[in-house]
């Protein structure tokens, strides 16, 4: 149990940290200056509003000095780092793969909120991100070199024969290139098989997603969505429980 309290009140702090990049990375701030502050007025924010969810709870959501909303996924962020930190725990225990699979799912999480908000998936992450994990598969067990980088190819082009595709066919882009990068960052570290598999998940959760804002939202056919938001995610279900499904799927066409 005090194992679980540490890595809790870990991800809570980590998340906190996470929701830093989300906001700066994608406006090219620097990470260690200026000091967090209010985007509105830019008061600088006091470490006591600045308590992971507490803070949101108590402010009740909004700036204490010029009441601007605080936005919802910034708490969000705060406890879904440590939920996954948990649920990665479960799944690995205290070991190598622990720690790497905590930094893989941060920065999915990253990478998923940036990509709803700005419709970006930062190079800056998901480049060093394949490249760690090409690197960390010469010290796995579960995944060789080789699968690390089929994983990686596979999946990305995939995605590039898709955009192709599309943009033979309706000359204009239907996925962002930021989608493949970050295909290759995902099956370099989940390997080929669980590459395809994050691929499925987000296309049946993407077209669900798509079905409702067309005919409950009245949005139009050509309506997009980020499709990171989705294939990030994806990627996390998947390291915790894909290949027990895959697993599982394939019992079924085994005979007795």
């Amino acid at each position: 149990m005090e194992k679980i309290i540490l890595i809790i009140l870990l991800g809570l702090a980590w998340g906190s940290f996470l929701n830093v990049l989300i906001y700066r990375i994608p406006k090219k701030m620097s990470l260690l200056t200026p000091p967090s502050s209010c985007p509105e007025c830019h008061t600088k924010i006091k470490f006591y509003h600045n308590i992971p969810v507490f803070s949101y709870i108590w402010l009740k959501g909004k700036c204490r000095y010029c009441s601007t909303k605080i936005p919802l996924s910034y708490p969000l962020v705060e406890i879904l780092t440590p939920l996954a930190f948990v649920l990665i725990y479960y799944k690995f225990s205290l070991s190598l793969h622990f720690f790497t699979s905590c930094l893989f799912a941060s920065a999915l999480i990253v990478l998923s909120v940036i990509d709803y908000n700005h419709q970006i998936l930062p190079d800056i992450i998901t480049l060093p991100g394949l490249v760690l994990a090409v690197v960390y598969s010469f010290f796995r067990t579960d995944l060789s070199l080789s699968n690390s980088l089929v994983g990686a190819v596979s999946g990305a082009g995939f995605l590039l024969a898709v955009y192709a595709l599309y943009y033979f066919i309706r000359k204009k882009e239907g996925l962002g290139m930021g989608d493949v990068t970050l295909m290759l960052f995902i099956g370099s570290y989940l390997g080929w098989k669980m590459s395809f598999f994050t691929l499925l998940i987000a296309s049946f959760a993407g077209a669900g997603v798509g079905i409702y804002f067309v005919f409950f939202k009245k949005k139009s056919f050509q309506y997009s969505l980020p499709f990171g938001t989705f294939l990030a995610p994806a990627a996390l279900f998947s390291l915790l429980w894909g290949n027990q499904i895959l697993e599982a799927y394939l019992q079924l066409f085994k005979t007795p």
